[in-house]
Parts: C-alpha cells; sequence; structure tokens
C-alpha cells in the first residue's frame, strides 16, 4: 500500500503541474494518473488501496465540506434564499427528464433503465464544484450576488436527492417496486442531517470556548465527529434516513456562526489537508474508471451526456429566474453546475452488481460522464469567472 500511496501522490502531484502549465486544471492530471496507474491499464495500484478506495474518497469529501461549511456565512446564504434551495433537485429533475427523453432513443434502454442512469449521471461533483467557489469567495467574485455560496448550498443537497432517487429506480428495475416510504428519505436526510450538525456545531463551538487547546486539537476533533456523522448515516435503518454529508457542512455552518475566528484558523487548516485529499480524491475516481467500458459504448454515450447537461443547465436558468442575477451570473451558473466526478464513480457499478440488464451501459456512461465533464466543468469555471462575475 505504501508503493501505492508513493505512486498516487507523487505521479497525481507531477501530472497535475504539467497540465497546470498547459493552462489546463490540475484535476486533469489527478484523474489521467488514476487512469493510468489503475486496473485498466498498467495497474499499479495494491489492491489494498482500491480495497479501500470508496473509504478514502469519503475523507476526501468531508474535508472539502467541512471547509466549505466553515467558509459558509449564514447571512450570505440568507440572502440567496429561493435559488439555493430550488438548486438542491430542480437541475438534477431537468437532467433525470432528459435521460429518460435521449436514452431510450440513443441507447435503446426502457424507462425504467433511462431512469437509473439518468440518476447515476444526474449528481453534481462536491469535489470539483466546492474548492472552486471557495476560491471565488476567496478573491471576491460573484459575492455580492452570493453567487458561490448558493452553488456550494446546492451541490451539497444535490447529492442527496440524486442517491434516494437512485436507490428507488434500481429497485423497480430489479423487480421490488418503489415504496413512498423511499420518497420519505429526502426530507428527512436534509432535516435530520442539518438538525445533528448544527447539534454538533453547536457543541464544539461551546466546547472550544470552555477549554484552550491548540488549533491542530480542533481539527481533530472535528474530523473525528465528521466521520461519526458519516458512520451514523449507513448505521440508521429503514425511513429514517440521514445525511452525513449535510450533516458535516452544516457543522461547520454552525461552528462558523458561533465561532467565526476560529472557524476561520480551522479553514486555512483544511486547506493544507485539502492538498493531500484532493490527490487521493481524484487519482481514485480515475482508477476507478473502466476504460474498456467507456469505449463500448461510443458516440451516443456522448450525445446522452451532452443532451443530458442541457436539459440540466435549463434547469438552472429555471432557478435563476426572477432574481436580480444577470444574463452573465446565470451563464456562469449553469456552468459551474455541470461537473461529475465523485457520485458517478461511487455508484456507477451499482447496477451492474446488482445484475440490471442495463448495467454494463450505466457504468460506461458514468465513467464517460467523469471523463467529459469533471474537466470541462472545471475549465468553464476558471476560464470565465473572472469575465462573468462580477468582483466585490
Amino acid at each position: 500500500m505504501l508503493f501505492s500511496l508513493a505512486l498516487i501522490f507523487l505521479c497525481g502531484m507531477g501530472l497535475g503541474s504539467l497540465f497546470q502549465k498547459l493552462k489546463l486544471p490540475a484535476l486533469l492530471g489527478m484523474l489521467l494518473t488514476g487512469i493510468l496507474l489503475g486496473p485498466s491499464v498498467l495497474n499499479l495500484l495494491d489492491g489494498s488501496i482500491l480495497a479501500v478506495s470508496a473509504d478514502l474518497r469519503r475523507i476526501a469529501l468531508i474535508i472539502i465540506l467541512t471547509r466549505a461549511g466553515l467558509n459558509l456565512d449564514l447571512a450570505d446564504l440568507k440572502k440567496v434564499g429561493r435559488p439555493a434551495v430550488l438548486l438542491c433537485f430542480v437541475p438534477a429533475s431537468f437532467e433525470i427528464l432528459g435521460a429518460l427523453v435521449l436514452a431510450p432513443r440513443l441507447l435503446g434502454l426502457s424507462l425504467t433503465e433511462a431512469a437509473v442512469l439518468g440518476a447515476v449521471i444526474a449528481a453534481v461533483s462536491p469535489a470539483v464544484v466546492v474548492p472552486k467557489m471557495l476560491k471565488l469567495m476567496d478573491e471576491g467574485y460573484g459575492t455580492r450576488q452570493s453567487i458561490p455560496q448558493m452553488i456550494l448550498a446546492g451541490a451539497s443537497v444535490d447529492d442527496v436527492f440524486v442517491i434516494v432517487l437512485f436507490t428507488s429506480f434500481t429497485g423497480l428495475a430489479a423487480g421490488e417496486g418503489v415504496a413512498a416510504l423511499d420518497f420519505a428519505k429526502i426530507p428527512t436526510s436534509i432535516v435530520l442531517g442539518v438538525a445533528g450538525g448544527v447539534a454538533c456545531g453547536w457543541v464544539l463551538a461551546e466546547l472550544f470556548r470552555r477549554v484552550h487547546m491548540r488549533d491542530s486539537a480542533k481539527v481533530v476533533l472535528l474530523l473525528s465527529t465528521s466521520f461519526l456523522l458519516v458512520t451514523l448515516e449507513d448505521a440508521l435503518p429503514g425511513p429514517v434516513s440521514f445525511s452525513g454529508l449535510l450533516a458535516v457542512m452544516a457543522m461547520g455552518i454552525a461552528l462558523q456562526y458561533r465561532r467565526g475566528q476560529v472557524a476561520a484558523r480551522l479553514s486555512q487548516k483544511y486547506a493544507k489537508l485539502w492538498v493531500a485529499a484532493e490527490l487521493l480524491l481524484f487519482v481514485l475516481v480515475g482508477a476507478a474508471v473502466d476504460v474498456g467500458a467507456a469505449a463500448e459504448t461510443g458516440l451516443a454515450a456522448v450525445g446522452l451526456i451532452f443532451g443530458a447537461l442541457c436539459f440540466r443547465m435549463v434547469g438552472v436558468l429555471v432557478c435563476t429566474l426572477g432574481t436580480r442575477l444577470t444574463g452573465r451570473e446565470r451563464l456562469f451558473c449553469m456552468l459551474a453546475y455541470t461537473p461529475k466526478a465523485t457520485v458517478q464513480a461511487a455508484i456507477g457499478s451499482v447496477p451492474l452488481a446488482m445484475g440490471l440488464a442495463c448495467g454494463q451501459t450505466v457504468l460506461a456512461v458514468a465513467v464517460l460522464a467523469i471523463l467529459i465533464t469533471a474537466p470541462l466543468g472545471s475549465v468553464a469555471i476558471e476560464s470565465t469567472y473572472r469575465r462573468l462575475l462580477q468582483k466585490e
């Protein structure tokens, strides 16, 4: 495992730096590193690290979502209001609708199989979007209209909505039917996740106020609490659902609200942790890519992905109607809400493992969605935010 970790960090940093010099996002170099080192090409990564890949990717997500919460001011979030709520589910719903329209025609899937495929590709990637929005907030772009904050909030809940729908659609495709309780998980996941995270944030804020400790010790406490919250998500059975990642972000927001100066210092610590976590996340996402499966689907799958993205961008436009955003700012929101990576890597292989007839096709499209939208979305954000957004 140690040799594999060394390869991940050294090759990931090397290719990431090379792509940055070519004016491309480092993320693309990290994904390419994972593909080259993974089972599909050179197969240089130890099986033990691939076995814990999902857990390592989840830790990386915890780190970036905690940092997002520590930087998200409640006053800014209140200013956004309705559009942030709509971004949680409207764009994903539009993209699933796009898959229902296009997948039967392009890939020959049934409507149920198209719904499964749509749920896999509909989730936005917080791992790509969150660091970019934090950068915008640091530089002051779009902050007057709270655009980065709006996208941060929407992207964190979007995944909860999509994963619940994915569970329902796969059950339907497997002949198990869909229970009303499955859809009840969406509001309970959000409400319980936010409530649990806020409660933990308030307790930690009070602890930090009463007990003097180094910031490094506070980071350890915060990380440990985050791990417990995410573990709780897996432990709760039945209709009582809990979003651990949403709780992690809510905990950071609550801590920022109660202890702003402490949150600012902890955010800087988390920024240093993200240097290593980012490499792990995107290299291991790349390692999960099955290049052969992606090549089999051909141009039809590429057309489906871009067509579904058009539906998604219309959904984002609908969310911003009636706001004070300019046309340029709305265009930026549409572009910023396109990258996909982590959720697709996590659930793309589930239909195949379940033995569904559409499993291989779903996996191939999920892989292509990562390869196409993660770098393109990242490039779109980096190359347009200075022109489309106002600097504070």
